[in-house]
């Protein structure tokens, strides 16, 4: 909590120098950190070398939503594992797509669903600034909203806080990104791939169902999908 509390102090400088509030007061500046961050003081996880499904060819990106992994397949039946933060209940999605950008230090515009939900976000923040949530470096996903991309709120990994986007640490996603080309493709599922899970299912991924699709809600590409909140996890 340390962290979060000393990016609260920041925020209220930060916040004047980009035009969300004139006077900003410690509570503000709190809820702010909060809706652009949120979590705990909780989390754990690290990067490491695993067994993964011989289904995935070098070079994929699966992101499981249920395991709280980003998984990059770096030969055949192994990968690399790094801890992620997952989309809140009402952020739900899964689909393939592919990584359509790479940017280094990216600004980021809050979407207007976000300026909705908390009109006193700004339109842009530039990379770099203490109150960008991007981190230092983000994969852009297809033509969507999407993105994995790092974070200065370290204490958000492992928990479901993200509107959405796939949330590293730092030095994850600097390990990750110059791994990763334009063009590679990247599947989100909320299957998980875990050991004891990988043993139950026999070592293998599955594709959504045909029910399992149909309750979906119009996609934002041809092949992301966003999730109603109490819709069932892929099995």
């Amino acid at each position: 909590m340390a962290m979060k509390n000393l990016l609260s102090g920041i925020a209220l400088s930060a916040l004047t120098v980009i035009g969300v509030a004139s006077a900003p007061q410690t509570a503000n500046a709190q809820s702010l950190i909060d809706f652009l961050w949120g979590g705990s003081a909780d989390f754990g996880g690290g990067r490491q070398t695993v067994s993964f499904s011989n289904q995935f060819k070098p070079g994929q990106l699966i992101v499981s939503f249920g395991d709280r992994r980003l998984y990059l397949v770096t030969a055949p039946g192994q990968a690399l594992s790094y801890p992620i933060a997952i989309p809140r209940d009402q952020s739900r999605w899964q689909g393939t797509t592919f990584v359509s950008d790479k940017r280094i230090n990216p600004s980021w515009t809050p979407t207007p669903e976000m300026r909705r939900e908390n009109p006193r976000l700004p339109n842009w923040v530039p990379g770099g600034h203490p109150m960008n949530p991007l981190g230092v470096r983000a994969l852009y996903l297809g033509s969507s909203a999407y993105r994995i991309h790092g974070t200065d709120a370290p204490w958000t990994i492992g928990q479901n806080v993200s509107k959405g986007c796939v949330r590293m640490y730092n030095e994850d996603v600097l390990d990750l990104y110059p791994r990763v080309p334009v063009g590679a493709r990247v599947t989100v599922t909320w299957q998980k791939f875990s050991g004891a899970a990988m043993a139950s299912s026999g070592g293998s991924y599955r594709e959504p169902s045909k029910s399992q699709r149909a309750s979906q809600v119009k996609p934002y590409s041809t092949s992301m999908r966003p999730m109603p909140t109490k819709s069932a996890q892929i099995q």
